[in-house]
């Protein structure tokens, strides 16, 4: 048994793992390379005896090479949970519409092939993939607590021996998903690591904290501008602006609070958000508590959704002309592409703009310039002079934090054989293996890198 690390051994895009056993070959992700770790998307190795394709979630950097697998040949069962198989057509299809303009033909059937090969599962059920007779490995599902549908797969082989492979971990405590459960048992444990070398700020006061931004925005008076992803932060951060609205507003408060919109400006966005809604069933406890208290977390009055390309330019226009306050959560969440560009373009110079990075900025990204204190900014073949003020919010992060992914491995029975830690850059990576080795959560620590 081996494992070869094709994407995210040295960084946090295009995760792509293989695990060859003696009884055939297992794929875990597929994902796009994003920011300085772009590189081609043809796929460098032979995927005609690989026996299944596994996704852990339904992110762009975990799925995004999936038609490109399927172009080299790829054409075997692809295993995920039910709301990742509901997930990924959506953002395949809004990646080759944005990537490669292809037509909606083209990309429909491109789609049509990947659903013919997928096999939804539940979580915590065993699966058998097979090669012809042979058994390859059972893999079983749990939850990751990253974004709906998320999982870590634990392999078990014919050997008896575990592999377990993260995905993307969520941080604990978060109040839309459960927690990830660590699994019983990892010979083998390969990990994430984004914010290995991190803490968050505490989940429990996030929400405190964005609400004594907007306020100060409040006062101030122009647009608050969130990039957040369409999948996991969007529906984190609505569901939080919902809880302010709801229960932690004074009288003043509620005065400056009742009139401002709430603008969901991300067609992709607001149909992930209505894919959330159909899986109530996957929620934490405290969300369905609102459920239960007649509140809707995810479709309050004074969120508004802008659809048409030309409603949303026309509300561009109108924010830069006028500055009358307004939140507005646009994709994408590393500020590389989609609609928050024409905001960013028409905001950034004017100082009563607030910008609120609530995620991981990969590095080439303009998320991570505008995070670094950049004065200027390129924006398409324009240069943008940033006057706006710009803030990081580490506790709207889905990824776990150092603290959780100690935790998580801590928490299996028997400490691991050996844990291989990936997806994340090299200080990060370094600092998580340094803790784990402190701690003796493993026999042995290894960077994905030096695999």
């Amino acid at each position: 048994m081996h494992i070869i690390h094709h994407g995210a051994k040295t960084g946090v895009t295009g995760s792509c793992h293989q695990l060859t056993t003696e009884n055939g070959k297992l794929l875990v992700d597929c994902g796009l390379f994003q920011g300085d770790e772009v590189r081609p998307l043809d796929i460098e190795f032979d995927v005609h005896d690989i026996d299944a394709l596994i996704l852990t979630h339904a992110h762009i950097d975990h799925i995004g090479r999936l038609p490109w697998l399927l172009a080299a040949g790829f054409s075997s069962p692809i295993y995920c949970t039910y709301a990742t198989a509901k997930l990924v057509p959506m953002m395949l299809d809004d990646a080759l519409r944005l990537q490669l303009g292809l037509n909606r033909k083209d990309r429909q059937r491109i789609l049509k092939l990947i659903e013919s090969l997928t096999i939804p599962v539940n979580y915590g059920t065993w699966h058998s993939v097979n090669h012809q007779s042979a058994l390859v490995a059972d893999i079983r599902f749990q939850p990751a607590g990253h974004i709906l549908g998320s999982a870590y797969v634990e392999i078990k082989l014919p050997s008896d021996e575990t592999i377990v492979f993260s995905g993307d971990l969520g941080p604990y405590n978060t109040p839309l998903l459960p927690d990830p459960t660590p699994p019983e048992r990892a010979d083998i444990l390969v990990i994430e690591s984004t914010y290995g070398d991190g803490t968050h700020e505490a989940i429990e006061q996030r929400a405190d904290r964005l609400k004594t931004l907007i306020n100060r925005s409040l006062r101030d008076g122009g647009v608050i501008l969130i990039p957040a992803f369409s999948v996991g932060r969007t529906q984190e951060l609505l569901f939080d602006i919902e809880a302010i609205i709801a229960t932690q507003l004074n009288d003043f408060e509620k005065r400056a609070w009742s009139t401002i919109p709430v603008i969901l400006d991300s067609p992709m966005a607001a149909k992930v958000t209505d894919h959330y809604r159909t899986f109530k069933a996957l929620w934490g406890s405290e969300a369905k508590t609102r459920l239960e208290e007649g509140r809707h977390p995810l479709a309050f009055d004074q969120c508004i959704t802008i659809d048409s390309h030309r409603d949303h330019q026309a509300l561009v226009n109108r924010l830069k002309q006028t500055g009358e306050p307004a939140i507005v959560v646009a994709a994408s969440g590393m500020c590389n592409g989609g609609r928050i560009l024409n905001y960013l373009e028409a905001l950034l110079p004017d100082s009563r703009t607030d910008v609120i990075l609530a995620g991981y900025q990969a590095k080439g990204t303009l998320g991570r310039r505008l995070q670094r204190g950049a004065e200027r900014v390129e924006i398409g073949n324009e240069s943008v002079e940033v006057n706006a003020h710009i803030h990081t919010m580490s506790g709207y992060s889905a990824h776990a934090d150092q603290t959780d992914l100690l935790r998580f491995i801590a928490g299996t029975p028997n400490a691991p054989k050996e844990v291989r830690i990936v997806h994340g850059d090299k200080q990060a990576q370094q600092a998580l293996a340094k803790q784990i080795e402190k701690r003796k959560l493993a026999e042995r620590a290894v960077l994905g890198a030096e695999t």
